[in-house]
């Protein structure tokens, strides 16, 4: 069980994937998350991509962000994701949204019906390296990111991203643990 940590879902629990191929992101990770763009969830759009249960997804709505939109591929944590927003009575279509799919075709998907989006995050599993590279370079050359937007990316502590990705570009490195934030804006 993961629990919102704050804002109108504040300690409502939800429910996780009961396998191991999703790796949730810590409470105190995600508490460091939101803690740094704390004043930017407020009235955004978020995307959450390889979401695992929706839980920081969740969380960004639970602190003021307008929409959140979840990519994820596994049939069985999309179906948490669906579960978990249904329990806390978010409205589907109009707060939140799920695409079951590969974020690569997800990414895709959303370009071609012209969203924007506020923050990204990326949490691919730790040994997907390409796909840390894949969806980077993806958003730093296309068109799903609003004026300022901001993407994270977590990683293994080990595993060392580039700089700059298109037009995206390394502002801040946060490392809890094994699990490292690293976050790119546009044009920094």
């Amino acid at each position: 069980m993961i629990r919102i940590i704050a804002g109108r879902f504040r300690s409502r629990k939800l429910t996780t994937i009961p396998d191991n191929r999703t790796r949730p992101m810590s409470d105190r990770l995600r508490e460091t998350l939101f803690n740094v763009i704390g004043p930017k969830v407020e009235g955004a759009v978020f995307l959450d991509c390889y979401a695992g249960s929706g839980a920081v997804g969740i969380e960004a709505l639970s602190r003021g962000a307008t929409k959140t939109w979840f990519i994820e591929s596994n049939p069985k944590a999309t179906q948490v994701i669906c579960n978990n927003i249904e329990n806390l009575n978010i409205p589907y279509k109009t707060e939140a949204e799920v695409l079951a799919m590969d974020v690569a075709r997800g990414l895709k998907k959303l370009a071609n019906q012209g969203a924007q989006f506020d923050i990204v995050l990326l949490t691919p599993p730790y040994k997907a390296t390409g796909e840390y590279t894949h969806s980077l370079q993806w958003l730093g050359e296309g068109s799903l990111l609003a004026p300022e937007a901001l993407v994270i990316a977590e990683h293994d502590k080990h595993h060392t991203l580039d700089d700059s990705y298109g037009a995206l570009h390394r502002t801040r490195t946060l490392t809890q643990g094994d699990a490292t934030l690293s976050f790119f804006a546009v044009g920094n």
